[in-house]
């Protein structure tokens, strides 16, 4: 997994083109390595993805927004249209911080 760092995020990304391990990884990672960070999911390296491997990530998401962090997957392949509302998924790694700082305000305003 490739990390990357900044202020207000971490992104991080897949080295080995495996969605179902990744997305396994991640939920065990994320509690105990990412847990208090905004987090963007790098999936641009799939240009192929169905809805079934994008649901191997809505519990993981579900949980770490719940914890009142962000949780963003940037992937350009799906249909916008089919992906549930519970799961933010944007198709540029700028959209992806944008939401990042929006939801950061949101928090900051007691939303």
């Amino acid at each position: 997994m490739i990390v990357k760092n900044s202020s207000t995020f971490t992104i991080l990304k897949d080295q080995k083109d495996g969605i179902e391990d990744f997305a396994g990884y991640l939920t065990r990672c994320i509690p105990t390595e990412f847990q208090d960070q905004n987090l963007i999911i790098d999936l641009l390296s799939y240009t192929y993805l169905d809805i079934e491997q994008l649901l191997l990530f809505i519990d993981i998401s579900n949980k770490h927004r719940n914890s009142k962090h962000s949780f963003v997957l940037v992937n350009s392949a799906l249909d916008p249209d089919i992906i549930p509302d519970e799961i933010m998924v944007v198709p540029t790694l700028l959209e992806a911080q944008d939401i990042i700082e929006m939801e950061e305000i949101e928090r900051d305003l007691g939303f």
